[in-house]
């Protein structure tokens, strides 16, 4: 699709209307996600391919905060990755310790990454806090870490010694916040329940057609019944020889013979709507069931990291597990599970697991496990917590239900395990004798329980004393449906929903008048503002032809006819909301699939109503003029390769203010797959970036025999004399230091390599 694609896909390619500093905080947060996930992996097993990555992280952050000014966020990511740096060059274990400093040092860049625009230069309220993370940083250097930490009981889970290292984590509530009432929750959803209950029906007409083709067959056993006795008719009458009665015989076969053959017909014809309307249920099912699908992952990014800091509070070790990150789970089941799995896996810290020195004693490893895994079974979403503790012993749940007046002495003795484990679930319950801020106040999985059965689920518990507790959690999944008018816009498929489409004209091009600038038809007695939907989203212009294909869309005072390419009628779309990470895309809704499985942008009408509006506000027409056209083809064209979100928008939006024609690529592959595609004057390349570097992308550009002779600009962090001698003998035409980067520099540089933006203007 042309709406999308920038910075792996995230946040779509409309980036006009975020901030530099928005795009730098976008870019903050994933890099801490990357910096996160694999700091806790370094401290299970240091590689070398997760340092690369951590080291990529924290130069990209540093770079984007060098763009926009945040020098305390250069100066932490500079120090992270020295760290990492001394990590790969083996002068660094990351123990506990270490990992502690690291994770409280991508916590403080987040915070710093969200401070005000106005506080940039500085770190503002946060300045204690970053020279304790810089000392931290510096100390690990030093040797003052690892080995000594790891082995810290619980009072020094954390180092007092290092202010910034993650801390114990504040206090957490016992239980999970209550669910979310149906009216907080994506509307879609009831919508989702509704359709489900619809597509089931829809297969259940579906299987009605089956009752009626079984009664044509048994009509088609009746004729054939009917044509046998009518041959033996036929036979009798012949033994008899009345030629009248032989002449009438005749005439009643040559007259049901074509009844024979229309009934077959009718059967056949019958029985190819029912395989297909079968068909198209079974899919509007699965389908209905998809809605609203996103990544189980998308609950589970923040659990590992609350299990270590649990854990490490508490003087334990504790590694979370994940599996099924991929498991496709409704949105709105999403939002509902993270507080009752934070809660099961706090229980499971607190409550399953022993301290090191006791599971070394009981013969299992040091560091206690817990399984997250999730999947479909039975079309249903099942999730399965597991950890290898020291499970919950069935007899301390019968002498506290004793104890607690919740069942009677001999009623107690009769009840079963699994029975037992039921109590585990009353309000109040608990087996701790002392509560503390994690849990024992009876709170606990009680609302685990309320939130699962506030979504039609079930939750089971089994423990396995000495060896570990199972909560297994089933849920349902839910979809929805729109009808939606589909049209063609600069050769790609957009729809819009029914329900905010008013009109669908074809008008001669010919009907189309202009007043004051602006392009309108005679429409019901007044005039019909028009603009091409190319313009609207961003695409372009399309060729005109004799005919206009119009879409009214509006009502009342805010009424506009939307010009498009074509009109392929409507269709029933199952919906696929967006990422919630790519935020609200300019006049985008959703996303879905069309009848033959392509895919589709769902408009968002009231946001296309703005759109428009100022489009004619600043005298937008159906078409620009040919000088304009020309203008647009003979402007010089650019590519920017940069993995950093931030760096690559600033330099595109400092190009196209000049009037070139600039086109990104998030990386080294994307940047080749790009500059063999299309027809460019000048590539500006980073050199640190994934699956291909700045150094290698350039050596493919001057292998091939098409492209040698393209200028290559080389833009990079690394300022050294021998960096810049390497991009240069690799073949760069010109090497620019982002560490003395300026608007000016930059643009001087490409006027040099290949003049201004429109050939024969003044440079």
């Amino acid at each position: 699709m042309s709406i999308g694609h920038d910075f792996g896909g995230e946040y779509g390619a409309d980036l006009s209307r975020f901030s530099m500093f928005d795009l730098f905080r976008m870019e903050t947060e994933v890099q801490a996600r990357v910096l996160t996930e694999g700091l806790l992996r370094s401290e299970r097993a240091c590689e070398p391919a997760t340092l690369d990555a951590m080291m990529r992280a924290a130069h990209s952050t540093k770079g984007a905060a060098a763009i926009v000014g945040m020098e305390p966020v250069v100066r932490l990511t500079h120090a992270m990755e020295d760290a990492f740096i001394a990590a790969r060059q083996e002068q660094l274990a990351l123990g506990a310790g270490a990992i502690d400093v690291l994770l409280g040092a991508v916590d403080l860049t987040r915070q710093l990454a969200a401070l005000p625009e106005a506080e940039a230069a500085g770190a503002g309220p946060l300045g204690a806090r970053l020279e304790a993370a810089l000392a931290a940083l510096a100390a690990l250097h030093g040797g003052e870490d690892e080995g000594a930490d790891d082995q810290a009981p619980a009072s020094r889970a954390v180092p007092v010694s290092v202010p910034v290292a993650a801390p114990a984590p504040a206090p957490l509530p016992d239980a999970p916040a209550p669910p979310a009432p149906a009216a907080a929750l994506p509307p879609a959803s009831g919508a989702g329940d509704e359709l489900l209950a619809l597509a089931g029906q829809a297969r259940l007409q579906a299987g009605q057609l089956r009752p009626w083709i079984d009664a044509l067959q048994r009509h088609k056993r009746q004729q054939r019944a009917v044509f046998t006795a009518l041959e033996q008719l036929q036979e009798a009458i012949a033994a008899g020889g009345d030629p009248r009665l032989l002449e009438l015989m005749r005439l009643v076969h040559e007259r049901a013979r074509p009844l024979r053959d229309s009934l077959r017909r009718v059967i056949a014809d019958a029985e190819g709507h029912e395989r297909q309307a079968q068909s198209i249920a079974t899919r509007l099912v699965d389908e209905v069931r998809e809605l609203h699908m996103g990544r189980f992952g998308d609950v589970l990014h923040g659990l590992p990291r609350m299990v270590r800091d649990l854990a490490r509070s508490l003087g334990k070790e504790v590694r979370l597990e994940l599996a099924g990150a991929d498991t496709l789970v409704d949105r709105a089941v999403l939002v509902r599970l993270e507080a009752p799995l934070g809660q099961l896996l706090r229980n499971a810290v607190d409550h399953g697991m022993e301290p090191p020195a006791e599971r070394t004693a009981a013969g299992k490893p040091r560091t206690g496990s817990i399984r997250l895994e999730a999947r479909h079974r039975g079309g249903m979403l099942a999730i399965d917590i597991v950890d290898d503790g020291g499970g919950v012993d069935p007899e301390r749940i019968r002498r506290a239900a004793i104890a607690r007046g919740l069942a009677a002495p001999g009623f107690a003795q009769a009840l079963s395990e699994a029975e037992l484990m039921e109590f585990l679930f009353l309000p109040g319950f608990s087996l701790k004798e002392d509560a503390n801020e994690i849990s024992g106040r009876g709170v606990g999985l009680d609302v685990v329980r309320e939130a699962v059965q506030a979504q039609n689920g079930t939750v089971r518990v089994e423990s396995m004393p000495g060896r570990g507790f199972r909560t297994a959690i089933t849920l349902p999944v839910t979809q929805s449906i729109v009808r939606a008018l589909v049209v063609d816009v600069a050769g790609e498929a957009y729809a819009l929903p029914i329900a905010r489409v008013e009109r669908v004209l074809r008008l001669p091009a010919g009907a189309v008048q202009t007043l004051s600038g602006r392009q309108y038809v005679e429409f019901e007695g007044g005039h019909l503002g028009l603009v091409a939907a190319g313009r609207v989203l961003d695409l372009g212009e399309s060729g005109s032809g004799c005919d206009l294909a119009v879409v009214v869309i509006g009502s009342a005072r805010q009424r506009y006819g939307l010009v498009v390419d074509a009109l392929r009628g409507e269709q029933s779309l199952t919906v696929q909301p967006l990422e919630p990470v790519f935020g609200k895309l300019r006049d985008v809704a959703a996303c879905a699939l069309l009848d033959d499985g392509a895919p589709v942008l769902i408009l968002d009408v009231p946001d296309m109503l703005l759109s428009i509006a100022r489009l004619l506000d600043a005298g937008a027409s159906l078409q620009p003029t040919q000088a304009q056209q020309a203008a647009q083809l003979a402007a010089r064209r650019i590519l920017v390769v940069d993995d950093s979100l931030t760096v690559r928008e600033m330099q595109r939006k400092l190009l196209a203010a000049q009037g070139y024609r600039v086109d990104v690529a998030l990386d080294g592959i994307d940047g080749w797959n790009s500059v063999r595609a299309g027809a460019y004057d000048l590539v500006i390349t980073d050199i640190d970036m994934p699956r291909l570097d700045g150094i290698a992308l350039l050596d493919r550009i001057r292998r091939d025999p098409r492209l040698e002779r393209l200028p290559v600009m080389i833009v990079s962090y690394k300022d050294r004399p021998e960096d810049r001698a390497r991009g240069l003998e690799a073949g760069a035409d010109w090497y620019l230091a982002k560490g003395a980067f300026h608007d000016a520099t930059l643009l001087d540089a490409v006027r040099d390599l290949i003049g201004a933006a429109l050939p024969g203007a003044p440079a």
